[in-house]
């Protein structure tokens, strides 16, 4: 993994939607929206971004239920760009074949992938694959300790509550990288904050509302735990993940973000009992201090330079989109991120930071 302690990274995350157009009412195939985010992916490379993540879920408003196999697909036709899960839903899969899958990317890159494990936002995977939500923590403590054991060593002996023991078996392939990045993904949890801490392993904290200062308890939790386990706090790398778009303009941003983002939170609003999403919920979230990043190149760029200041993050991923938009006007985003937004940032945190 790169030494990204003294930089911040810019990268995007995507859970690649397939929503209902909020005008038109079409809704995009499965199989265009993943040739798409192949091609979002390939940009991202070209415009300088240093990191590409996909969320699996398996519902039927998103494309990414396999992100190895669709990172795997831009592997050979990008070159520098890394390659991660956003999440990878730990808890119902199999860790061996999570880490193949990622060491198999991981070798197809030259040793460009990432695995981001978590809980993840939906539970949709647990009876698809036949696990029971009443073993949910369970299930994803173990299967985490698995997952760090075939990463450590090529032959593991293991033996859990909820899969077969291994007894001294391989695990191949092996990754490029030693050892293959595991950061842990939470939406805030203490809990989750006090494990990647005490594993020493990076975390990535999920701050899609709200204001994102409010997170600094959390990031002072992890580095405490760390620290007790015998793990040095400023060797250890903290992301954010939020939601946003950029514009050439903060008018284009917001006419065209707002739209499908109101309609997919509604969406999952009327499923978790939340308040309908309104116009000034938007605009206050798309202030200065909080959580939503729309706007143009220097907007964008302002609010991530506070995000540093703020939490001393060293990788942010801009999370496009949250309801499906057309695939020019995501395009022109990366490209803004990474031709205007990135060089903004890196050139004022050098200033303030030398």
């Amino acid at each position: 993994m790169p030494d990204i302690i003294n930089k911040l990274e810019i990268g995007i995350s995507t859970f690649l939607e397939t929503t209902p157009d909020p005008v038109t009412g079409k809704i995009m195939s499965h199989a265009e929206r993943l040739r798409n985010g192949v091609e979002e992916i390939v940009l991202a490379d070209q415009v300088g971004l240093d990191v590409y993540g996909i969320g699996e879920h398996h519902r039927a408003d998103y494309a990414g239920t396999a992100p190895a196999v669709i990172l795997a697909a831009a592997a050979s036709v990008t070159k520098r760009i890394r390659l991660s899960s956003a999440v990878t839903v730990l808890s119902s899969d199999d860790p061996i074949r999570v880490y193949q899958a990622f060491s198999t990317l991981d070798g197809l890159s030259n040793g460009r992938a990432e695995i981001m494990a978590g809980r993840g936002s939906f539970t949709e995977s647990f009876p698809l694959f036949g696990y029971s939500l009443d073993d949910y923590d369970e299930l994803f403590e173990e299967n985490l300790e698995l997952l760090l054991a075939i990463r450590d060593s090529e032959k593991v002996t293991w033996r859990g509550g909820h899969r077969p023991a291994i007894d001294n078996l391989g695990v191949y392939p092996r990754s490029v990288q030693n050892p293959l990045p595991v950061w842990i993904a939470s939406g805030g949890s203490p809990e989750s904050a006090v494990r990647a801490g005490m594993l020493g392993l990076p975390i990535a904290f999920a701050i899609i509302g709200g204001m994102p200062e409010k997170f600094a308890p959390l990031l002072d939790l992890y580095k405490r735990a760390a620290a007790r386990a015998g793990h040095n706090p400023d060797t250890l790398s903290i992301a954010t993940h939020s939601h946003g778009f950029v514009g050439d303009t903060t008018e284009q941003a917001v006419d065209q973000f707002f739209p499908p983002m109101q309609a997919q939170m509604n969406v999952l609003g009327r499923e978790r009992g939340w308040q309908p999403y309104d116009r000034d919920a938007f605009d206050a979230a798309r202030s200065m201090r909080g959580a939503l990043y729309v706007g143009d190149p220097e907007y964008v760029a302002e609010k991530i330079i506070l995000l540093r200041t703020n939490l001393g993050i060293n990788r942010f991923f801009l999370h496009l989109n949250v309801g499906t938009m057309p695939h020019r006007e995501m395009l022109r985003a990366i490209e803004l991120l990474g031709t205007k937004v990135a060089p903004i940032v890196h050139k004022e945190l050098a200033r303030i930071e030398s």
